[in-house]
């Protein structure tokens, strides 16, 4: 095979691609912020876990609506001042949460969140690759990716300095999450416009083509629907292995590990730490070997390691489950930046592959009480593992019946 020169990222994509993962690990940090204190919240407003993790859904649901509305919105105007927009409406909504009275408007706040969470990835996402040099790509589609894995692995660490060795309550940690939240909004000023969108926009005023044209192409649309599938199980396969995995941890009941929850919480820091090394590994592979057979290789090396991962009884063992389970997980996951902008047409490529993503969450969203309620009936190692497996399979079924456009070069040919 022939080796292909690296080329030297120049200082307005090292911008773009930093505020890109920046402003995705701030987006996991505030999401799985309520992973480590719903029990806390339950508690403060007098409901259920299972209640609690509603807020977990209700933040998912409202994903596919900020990816559709900043979406349309940066296809129509370019991505810095959506991108802007975005974090700093995710940034003073997470803020609020701090201050909710009540479990309702707690909600609500989440809900809101969802949408400026929702605009997030997909327009990050299509900014940084458009900017990347095409060779470079699967590498930094893990790093851009584990930007989520490094935003839960920050989570765990301010949940155990604030509730666990400061005990305070979990209202500081949405109040002090606003702070980086800003500097990622600072640093957005500096990143300029994507010159593959600029030359899309020109491309569709020299042919006269509308975004309408676009949208009901039917190669097109049948792409959107497969990927919204593809999508589904992904966001399935992230959330279930992760969502309830710390309460399952620390769990005393149903079959949970009954650790401490500082031991629950180390755990979370140590398989995130998997899903990073992943997610670099597994993206950077994916650039020789090809996205898919990579998807496909990290889902299968997850099916045997499910009962290491739900059914051991030490603390040993359940981490070192948890690390290979997140380094094949988000192995996985460290390909898909690359591989739906690659699938996505120029002209729409801050829609097409968010609202993909984002609808695959919203299908995806019930994981987290569909697991309590699995646990509550027949415990959490068998909640884990019924809803795991099918999902790894979805994925390597889905996977291996679609296409792939590694490499492609933007604003040159669109994906067949």
């Amino acid at each position: 095979m022939t080796t292909v020169p690296r080329t030297k990222l120049t200082a307005d994509q090292r911008n773009s691609f930093i505020a890109a993962q920046l402003g995705w690990t701030m987006d996991a940090f505030d999401y799985f912020i309520v992973i480590f204190v719903y029990a806390d919240i339950a508690t403060s407003f007098g409901k259920s876990k299972g209640e609690v993790a509603f807020i977990t859904t209700a933040t998912l649901i409202m994903r596919p609506v900020g990816a559709l509305l900043f979406g349309l919105w940066a296809d129509r105007i370019g991505r810095r001042v959506p991108l802007m927009v975005n974090v700093a409406v995710y940034s003073v909504v997470g803020f609020l949460c701090a201050f909710a009275p009540n479990f309702t408007v707690l909600v609500i706040l989440r809900m809101l969140y969802g949408i400026g969470m929702g605009g997030e990835w997909g327009l990050g996402a299509a900014l940084a690759m458009e900017k990347i040099p095409a060779e470079r790509r699967g590498f930094f589609s893990g790093l851009l990716q584990e930007g989520y894995s490094f935003g839960y692995l920050l989570a765990s660490l301010a949940s155990l300095l604030v509730s666990n060795w400061l005990g305070l309550s979990w209202r500081w940690l949405f109040a002090l999450s606003i702070i980086p939240a800003l500097i990622i909004l600072i640093l957005r000023t500096r990143v300029r416009e994507s010159e593959v969108w600029e030359a899309a926009q020109e491309k569709l005023r020299v042919t006269t083509t509308s975004f309408r044209d676009i949208v009901t192409n039917p190669v097109i649309v049948r792409r959107f629907i497969y990927l919204v599938l593809l999508m589904t199980a992904f966001n399935w396969m992230s959330h279930g292995t992760q969502d309830v995995y710390p309460t399952f941890l620390s769990a005393t009941q149903h079959g949970g590990a009954g650790l401490s929850t500082v031991t629950a919480k180390w755990i979370a820091v140590i398989y995130n730490i998997g899903a990073i090394i992943g997610g670099l590994v597994f993206g950077t592979l994916s650039q020789r070997y090809g996205r898919r057979y990579t998807i496909i290789f990290c889902a299968l090396l997850g099916l045997p390691i499910v009962p290491l991962w739900a059914y051991s009884h030490t603390a040993a063992m359940l981490c070192l489950g948890a690390f290979l389970m997140q380094l094949m997980v988000q192995g996985a996951w460290g390909v898909i930046p690359a591989h739906l902008t690659e699938m996505s047409p120029d002209a729409i490529r801050g829609f097409y592959p968010g609202v993909t993503y984002q609808l695959g969450n919203l299908l995806a969203s019930l994981n987290l009480p569909i697991q309590e309620r699995l646990a509550e009936s027949h415990g959490y190692p068998f909640a884990l593992a019924a809803t795991i497996i099918p999902v790894l399979v979805a994925v390597i079924f889905l996977t291996s019946i679609g296409k792939e456009a590694r490499g492609i070069r933007f604003g040159v040919a669109a994906p067949t």
